[in-house]
């Protein structure tokens, strides 16, 4: 009961800080301006960015293709990418992504013949994966670009070196245990074990080209306004996304945005943000929604079929 009182209240602060920080950004902006600074952007870095974003849920799939491979199963790459984009289409605009995308991984896989065991494999996979990038890209962007994180968050240099090596050190830790340690880890009646060191590798690797993919569709929208390092810009965006994901708003509305301007600044990024969300979940929603769509009726329809055959025999 406390533990829930208290991540609740932990959820209602991040949820204020985000308003208060939006608000402070806003109040001398108006809406005129926000929307003239939209259509500054140029179309190139528009397109550019489409492009990254593209790239980013093209990682995503192979998030779900490692996953597939390490609970010893064998599905089509087009199979796994339609599961893939439709759930996480819908759930980084519905939030709860452990939740909402994972019922919708549940409809996909078990239809192709997973077990309600193995989705969940597959869900706890691909956030280990979506953690080992984040954690991976963090540690980088603290001991390349120190002096600039130093400067963003308020650490002392230092402070920020040794976040980067913790960092790092518990990415090459998940491999190395990956390498040696053959035992499985039991939760509640499931037993989970560590996928071997070749796929552990694979999901440091396409964890963070993730991250790097929408740091760089962010940052082609940054650059309409200001001359961000792209560094800068990702290390911005971990720290928002990691505070996004911990305050459980869904979509990271607000937190995202407040986080970012806070940290880089500028009287453009606010419009450069309001971009990157039409680009990076809007965009996507409403085609995740028609292949659900698309793919229920086809089940329906599956099952007509099914029930007719058996009346008439």
């Amino acid at each position: 009961m406390l533990r829930k009182l208290a991540a609740r209240l932990v959820i209602v602060a991040a949820v204020g800080l985000a308003g208060w920080l939006i608000y402070r950004t806003l109040k001398e902006q108006s809406l005129d301006d926000i929307v003239a600074s939209i259509w500054q952007i140029p179309t190139g870095h528009l397109l550019a960015a489409v492009g990254f974003a593209f790239l980013s849920y093209f990682c995503l799939t192979l998030f779900d293709t490692l996953a597939i491979r390490y609970v010893g199963r064998k599905l089509a790459y087009p199979k796994i990418a339609i599961a893939s984009f439709t759930s996480l289409s819908i759930g980084h605009n519905v939030g709860g992504a452990a939740l909402s995308s994972g019922a919708i991984r549940y409809r996909f896989y078990t239809r192709w013949g997973l077990s309600a065991e193995e989705v969940a494999k597959v869900i706890l996979f691909c956030g280990i994966t979506v953690g080992l990038g984040l954690v991976t890209l963090a540690g980088l962007c603290s001991l390349v670009v120190s002096a600039g994180t130093a400067r963003m968050t308020g650490f002392s240099r230092t402070g920020v070196l040794i976040l980067g090596a913790a960092c790092i050190a518990v990415t090459i830790g998940y491999v190395t245990l990956a390498h040696f340690l053959r035992g499985s880890l039991r939760i509640v009646r499931w037993r989970f074990k560590l996928p071997s060191s070749a796929l552990a590798a694979c999901q440091v690797i396409v964890g963070t080209a993730n991250f790097l993919c929408v740091s760089a569709c962010l940052h082609q929208l940054l650059r309409a306004f200001a001359n961000p390092t792209f560094l800068d810009t990702a290390a911005a965006y971990v720290g928002a996304n990691a505070l996004a994901i911990f305050s459980h708003v869904p979509g990271g509305v607000g937190v995202l945005e407040a986080t970012i301007v806070f940290l880089l600044g500028g009287s453009g990024t606010i419009a450069a943000l309001i971009a990157f969300r039409a680009i990076y979940f809007f965009l996507p929603l409403p085609l995740g929604l028609v292949s659900l769509s698309i793919a229920e009726l086809v089940v329906r329809r599956n099952d007509g079929r099914d029930l007719a055959s058996k009346a008439k025999t």
